[in-house]
């Protein structure tokens, strides 16, 4: 019995599309509203005064129209712009906790071992992950079990006497 060549051309495209590698987090907008990331606030054009005279351009430098953009964006969100040079020493206020979080010392080279440690376990986990016919996040897939239930922590912690005034009031 011969299988028509549609059937085979379908098979071949579904197994090829599972064998895509998307990333590990497929993250895609919840509907058709406007992407609020999209929208960078600027400051406003302004011509130069000579165009004869213009600033040659700098790949990955400032730009006249947004010179300093990290600095605004910690503006924006209610940070101090001062503390974005990471030569400006440690706050005083921040001091017993830096303390208490390097006393057992601080390895060099901590983040390449927790990444390679994370790519192990991404690997392990995610064995069958990658075989999938609908859009899934891998990332939930694979963490499921070091995800914590904030509802399920809240009551933890008020049975506990433990007061939790920012949190919302338990559904019934």
């Amino acid at each position: 019995m011969r299988l028509p060549r549609s059937i085979i051309a379908v098979t071949l495209a579904v197994a090829t599309a599972g064998c895509s590698d998307i990333g590990l987090r497929h993250l895609e907008a919840p509907g058709p509203g406007p992407d609020e990331f999209s929208v960078l606030p600027v400051k406003p054009l302004t011509q130069p005064k000579d165009y004869q005279f213009l600033p040659a351009p700098t790949p990955g430098g400032g730009n006249l129209t947004d010179p300093t953009p990290n600095a605004d964006a910690v503006v924006a969100l209610g940070g101090n712009a001062a503390e974005l040079n990471p030569n400006t020493p440690i706050p005083s206020s921040d001091g017993a906790l830096v303390t208490a979080s390097s006393r057992y010392g601080v390895p060099a080279n901590t983040r390449q071992v927790v990444d390679s440690e994370d790519a192990a376990f991404r690997k392990k986990q995610g064995r069958f992950t990658r075989l999938r016919l609908f859009k899934v996040d891998r990332y939930s897939q694979i963490y499921r079990r070091q995800a914590l239930d904030a509802d399920i922590q809240n009551e933890a912690a008020r049975r506990a006497g433990i007061e939790t005034p920012s949190a919302p009031p338990v559904d019934e």
